[in-house]
């Protein structure tokens, strides 16, 4: 059985090289909008699920995994910001806060589907305009939920995390790790 990653993140293909399986990555063109009416973490689960589903038809046999993480700061969703001025936006909310990020896992075969949710807390550090600015100017935080990249630039405004490190990178490696188990490929 051949592992499928229904993603084009770099962090992702990172995340999943450290579980030592050969895979590939195909990712799934799929509308993510969500009814944030709805529950979160089911929202997020589903999210995964049909990201996995999408990559399901083009490779029947295989494993797929599939993934997807939201940054919620006040019941308040802060996806990839738009522009500039947008991740601006985010990152004045974020600082001096604390948030949940919280990234959907499916594992779908012809034969099984397994998900689940992970959810870690932030503390982001105080940070003046001029330091929001200078992040920004980065580029780091235009292609990230919540507009930040702990594992780069990002992580020197991070003052605590409650949780998985890698939920927040978006792929929360132990159950990854936990749930290849199950497929015998250890």
């Amino acid at each position: 059985m051949n592992i499928v990653l229904a993603s084009q993140s770099p962090r992702r293909k990172e995340l999943l090289e450290k579980c030592n399986v050969s895979f590939t990555c195909d990712p799934a063109d799929i509308d993510e909008t969500m009814d944030l009416s709805n529950n979160l973490n089911d929202e997020i689960q589903n999210l995964a699920y049909r990201k996995a589903a999408e990559a399901l038809k083009r490779h029947p046999d295989d494993l797929i995994i599939g993934s997807d993480t939201i940054v919620v700061l006040n019941n308040q969703v802060l996806g990839k910001p738009k522009d500039q001025a947008d991740a601006f936006q985010m990152l004045k909310h974020l600082q001096g806060n604390t948030h949940e990020v919280i990234t959907g896992l499916c594992f779908l075969s012809k034969k099984r589907k397994y998900t689940a949710v992970s959810i870690s807390k932030v503390a982001f550090s105080t940070m003046n305009d001029e330091e929001i600015n200078e992040y920004i100017s980065t580029g780091e935080c235009m292609d990230k939920a919540g507009a930040y990249g702990i594992q780069g630039f990002g992580g020197r405004y991070i003052t605590k995390i409650e949780g998985d490190y890698y939920t927040i990178m978006g792929l929360p490696l132990n159950m990854v790790y936990e749930e290849l188990k199950n497929y015998n490929l250890y």
